[in-house]
């Protein structure tokens, strides 16, 4: 299916063939028709779908047509006609990039804000007009509560990353938002996992809504190739330098589970003379920007961070992850490796498991409904960790086999009988997580990110002969 037979105009498709895309993924497929008819959804999607698109495309063209048949009207009196409500602010950029990339050939304003920063920047583009606005709770509720910002002219509401909303404590703030909306307006709810609390968080907002379901609760992608490396604690950094010894992990992203891990797992990189920065809460907003700048830049070949960034970093064809510990809630690994093999692409997810880390093991395995393979050809394997003998190789969505993929051996070649992951993290572009100097500034929506990088939302991409020929 292309995009055409979806009814999108002729805008939105000439900003989509500049960005190289042509076929839309299975929400996008499901989810742009329904908010097309001005119908309410719930769309249950993990992480690496492209669900911005899902919303943001078909929410530009009902506002577009708003616009084309109100007639012009001067910026400066346009009111805040789309609300789009985000936990975090890497979020909320990811989307104004995904909005200003979309709409570059409309004229609709769209501004971010979050705290964190001075808001008065926000309020001057505020003043200026604005037709969508991407905010954090807590940023709009002050703005509000100054009386900056009205939602009495909302027409459009998306809620998104709804879970993720609730497990950061804004459910508080999430209700008291709702009630200052108009009781008439199009609402769209998405999550990644839908448990009873979600469930009924939706209902309170929805009015009878088509829901739309892409993949299943907490599962991960078929396109990842998944391995676990079991190994004690005091070996994980010779396991990591070992790892990368392998020069086709061009860049790879690494989890840890609080920020001092990483922050130690960055320092003993840097001592081996590998180039890694980390990236998580107590870190200053530059320094995020500029971590993940030099990142998709490939400036930095490893970038270190902690669960909180897990559904906050969005970068193109980023072909490996690696688990440097656990996380102690399962839901939270389909997060962590969802950074690679998205929208189709494939990627890799290495995770290391020492013996306190078992129970770890068990839980993800029991979530996912199946046993991560076990790679036991490197020097640091543990019998003593091992929790059960190795699970035979996984079908891939083709029904093949996975073949191991071996470790280089110490002379830093390759061990025999290993394939290597056809797909590397060359040219990563960080889908809106590059926070661009932390100004919230309002953006026309042909404009781009602060940093110069275009948003990539989450599409099948044509193979660049493809592009280049002009081919469909």
């Amino acid at each position: 299916m292309s995009f055409e037979k979806l009814g999108l105009i002729a805008p939105l498709l000439n900003a989509l063939e500049s960005e190289g895309y042509t076929t839309p993924t299975p929400i996008q497929q499901q989810a742009i028709p329904i908010v097309l008819e001005q119908r309410d959804l719930l769309g249950c999607a993990q992480t690496g779908t492209g669900k911005t698109a899902a919303f943001a495309l078909p929410l530009l063209q009902l506002l577009h047509t708003h616009q084309q048949s109100q007639g012009a009207q001067p910026r400066a009196q346009r009111n805040i006609k789309a609300l789009v409500l985000t936990p975090t602010r890497e979020l909320a950029i990811q989307i104004g990039e995904s909005f200003a990339a979309y709409g570059k050939n409309m004229d609709l304003r769209h501004l971010v804000i979050f705290g964190g920063v001075s808001q008065h920047p926000q309020t001057l583009a505020l003043k200026k007009g604005v037709d969508i606005l991407i905010a954090t709770p807590g940023r709009l509720l002050d703005l509000i509560q100054q009386r900056f910002i009205s939602l009495q002219q909302l027409k459009f509401f998306v809620l998104d990353e709804a879970d993720r909303m609730l497990d950061m404590g804004f459910v508080h703030d999430v209700k008291r938002i709702l009630t200052l909306l108009p009781a008439q307006r199009q609402s769209l709810f998405f999550s990644a996992t839908m448990p009873p609390e979600i469930q009924k968080l939706a209902n309170a907002i929805l009015n009878n809504p088509a829901k739309v379901e892409v993949t299943p609760v907490s599962s991960t992608a078929e396109t990842i190739t998944q391995w676990v490396y079991f190994v004690e604690r005091g070996d994980k950094k010779n396991l990591l330098l070992h790892l990368l010894e392998d020069r086709d992990i061009k860049t790879v992203l690494v989890f840890t589970r609080t920020k001092h891990g990483a922050d130690r797992v960055v320092k003993d990189l840097n001592k081996s003379g590998i180039t890694a920065e980390a990236i998580h809460g107590n870190k200053s907003q530059n320094a995020r920007q500029r971590a993940l700048t030099n990142f998709k830049t490939q400036q930095t070949r490893v970038l270190v961070a902690t669960d909180i960034a897990a559904r906050g970093i969005d970068i193109d064809e980023l072909a490996y992850v690696i688990n440097y510990e656990l996380p102690n809630v399962p839901e939270t690994y389909v997060h962590r490796i969802g950074r690679t093999g998205r929208a189709g692409a494939n990627g890799t997810a290495f995770s290391f498991c020492d013996a306190e880390e078992r129970a770890f093991l068990r839980d993800i395995h029991k979530l996912i409904a199946r046993n991560i393979p076990v790679m036991d050809t490197h020097p640091w394997h543990s019998n003593n960790t091992a929790v059960s003998s190795q699970a035979p190789a996984q079908t891939q969505g083709n029904g093949q086999r996975q073949q191991q993929r071996r470790p280089s051996n110490g002379n830093g070649n390759r061990s025999q009988g290993g394939n290597r992951n056809g797909n590397h993290a060359n040219g990563n572009r960080a889908n809106g997580n590059g926070v661009d100097g932390n100004r919230a500034e309002g953006h026309h929506s042909g404009g781009h990110s602060g940093n110069g990088n275009r948003s990539r939302n989450n599409f099948r991409r044509r193979p660049r002969s493809e592009q280049a020929s002009g081919q469909q």
